[in-house]
C-alpha cells in the first residue's frame, strides 16, 4: 500500500517539475518537445499559459480536439479578420465547457457572437478576470451577463462595441456582481458610451478609467463618477466633450497619480488648477491640448505649487515660458521625465533653464520646438542624471552636437533627428547612439 501511495506520489512530483520546466521553454522548443513522446505532449499542453487563434467559423471543428489537449489553459484570444466569417455561439460555449479555469479573454472582431452565447459563455466561465472585446456585435445584455456572472473580474476593455447603437432604447450596463472587483475600464470609439454610467459608479474599487472617443456630454456623469469612486488613481480623457466642469469634478478623486488630456480644447487653465489643488499625489500628466493655446503658464504653475511628487510631465501642443518650467524644475524635484512638443515658446532659454534646474531628470524629449544647439550645449552641461535624449524636428539643431554630446557626456544615449538630411562627416564621426526612448511612449505615439 505504501509502495503505491510513493509512486502517485512521485509521479505527481515529476509531472509538477516538467510543468515548471515546460513553462520557461520558448514557443518553438515546447513545439519540438511535445513531438518527443505522449507525456510530453500532455504536459506541454497542461502548461500552456496562453494561446490566440483564428477565430474563422471553421475553429467550431477543431474544438473538441483542440481544447481536450489544452483544457487547462488561463489565457485565451481569439481574433479574425474582417474579410471572413467569425466563430458564433455554439464555438464559444463549447470553448467555455472545455476551458473551466479560463481566466482572460480577448475577442477581436467575433461578429457573429451574440447576446445569447456571452450569456451562456459566462455560467461557464466564472472564474474570469479580464475581458477585452473590440468590434464585436453583441450588445448590453451580453455585456451585463458577463458582470453578472464573474464576480472576479478585474480588467474590462471594450472597443466599438456594435451591439449598442439607439441611446433612446439601449439598456444601463452594470453594475452587476463584478463592481466589487473591477480595479481597470477602458471604453473606445463606444457609441452612447453614457450606457456603462451605472457600471462606472457602482466600481466602489475602481482604480483606472480610460474613456476614448465615446460620443457625448461626459461632464455631468464624470461628477457623479468623482462623488462615488474616490479610490481612481488614473484618469484618461481622449477626445472626449468634456470641460473644467469634468476636472473641477476630478479633483475629488485625492488619490489621483496619473492624468492624460488629449485632445479636450473645452480644457482650460481653469480646470487644471482647481485639480492641482487638490490633487496633490500626482505622479504623471499627459496633456495635448490640440494647438488650442486655453492650457499654458497659469495651470503649469498651480501644478508646480501643488504637484511636488510630480515624476512624468508631457506637454504637446501647449506653449509654456520659462516662468513656469523654472517653477516646476524648482518645486517637482522627483521630476525624471519630460518631454515638449509642438511648442512655440520653447526655445534656449527654456532648455537652459531645464538644463540649471532639473537635477533629477532622466529622460528628456524635444520635438518640433524652436531650440538651437545653444539649448544643446547647456542641456550638456546640465542635468548630471540624463541618461536619454531625443530631438527631433528641431530644424537651428544640427549634427555636430551628436560630437558635443559624445565628449561631454559620453554615456548619454541621444537620438537626434533634425529633419534635415544629416552630412556625412557627421554621420562618419559617430557618437550618436541611435536609440529610441522606448519607455516613453506619449512622446512616441
Amino acid at each position: 500500500m505504501c509502495s503505491w501511495k510513493h509512486l502517485i506520489t512521485s509521479q505527481i512530483f515529476l509531472m509538477n517539475a516538467w510543468l515548471v520546466v515546460f513553462q520557461s521553454l520558448s514557443s518553438g522548443d515546447r513545439k519540438c518537445c511535445s513531438l518527443v513522446c505522449r507525456r510530453w505532449l500532455r504536459v506541454e499542453g497542461q502548461s500552456r499559459q496562453r494561446l490566440s487563434l483564428n477565430a474563422h467559423s471553421d475553429l467550431l471543428h477543431l474544438v473538441p480536439s483542440l481544447f481536450s489537449r489544452f483544457d487547462a489553459l488561463p489565457k485565451l484570444c481569439l481574433k479574425c479578420d474582417r474579410r471572413s466569417v467569425s466563430i458564433g455561439d455554439e464555438a464559444l460555449v463549447a470553448i467555455s465547457i472545455r476551458c473551466r479555469n479560463l481566466t482572460r479573454l480577448k475577442l477581436r472582431a467575433c461578429r457573429e457572437l451574440t447576446d445569447s452565447g456571452m450569456a451562456a459563455f459566462a455560467q461557464n466561465c466564472k472564474a474570469l478576470k479580464k475581458l477585452s472585446c473590440g468590434s464585436c456585435t453583441f450588445g448590453a445584455k451580453g455585456m451585463n451577463a458577463i458582470l453578472d456572472n464573474c464576480p472576479s473580474l478585474e480588467y474590462l476593455s471594450v472597443k466599438r462595441l456594435r451591439g449598442i447603437t439607439d441611446a433612446a432604447t439601449a439598456e444601463p450596463i452594470g453594475p452587476g456582481l463584478a463592481a466589487a472587483s473591477l480595479k481597470t475600464i477602458c471604453l473606445k470609439e463606444v457609441y452612447n458610451g453614457q450606457c456603462f454610467g451605472p457600471l462606472i459608479i457602482g466600481s466602489k474599487n475602481l482604480k483606472t478609467l480610460k474613456l476614448s472617443r465615446c460620443s457625448g456630454d461626459w461632464d455631468k456623469l464624470l461628477q457623479v463618477i468623482a462623488d462615488r469612486v474616490t479610490g481612481l488613481a488614473e484618469i484618461h480623457l481622449e477626445r472626449l466633450q468634456v470641460s473644467d466642469t469634468g476636472l473641477a469634478a476630478i479633483s475629488n478623486c485625492l488619490n489621483l497619480e496619473i492624468l492624460h488630456l488629449v485632445k479636450t480644447p473645452e480644457c482650460t487653465d481653469t480646470g487644471l488648477v482647481s485639480m492641482a489643488e487638490r490633487c496633490r499625489l500626482l505622479r504623471k500628466l499627459y496633456i495635448d491640448i490640440w494647438k488650442a493655446n486655453r492650457i499654458g503658464d497659469d495651470g503649469l504653475v498651480a501644478v508646480a505649487k501643488h504637484c511636488l511628487n510630480l515624476q512624468e510631465l508631457v506637454l504637446i501642443g501647449v506653449n509654456p515660458t520659462q516662468i513656469s518650467l523654472e517653477l516646476l524644475a524648482s518645486n517637482c524635484q522627483k521630476l525624471e521625465r519630460l518631454a515638449l512638443c509642438g511648442s512655440d515658446t520653447v526655445g534656449d532659454v527654456e532648455i537652459s533653464c531645464i538644463a540649471a534646474k532639473c537635477v533629477a531628470l532622466k529622460k528628456l524629449c524635444i520635438k518640433n520646438c524652436p531650440v538651437s544647439d545653444h539649448g544643446m550645449e547647456a542641456l550638456a552641461n546640465g542635468c548630471p542624471n540624463l541618461v536619454k535624449v531625443k530631438v527631433k524636428n528641431c530644424r537651428a539643431v544640427t549634427y555636430g552636437c551628436a560630437d558635443l554630446f559624445r565628449i561631454k557626456r559620453g554615456s548619454l544615449a541621444v537620438n537626434l533627428d533634425s529633419g534635415e538630411p544629416e552630412h556625412q562627416d557627421a554621420s562618419a564621426g559617430g557618437g550618436v547612439a541611435q536609440e529610441n526612448i522606448g519607455e516613453f511612449h506619449p512622446v512616441l505615439a
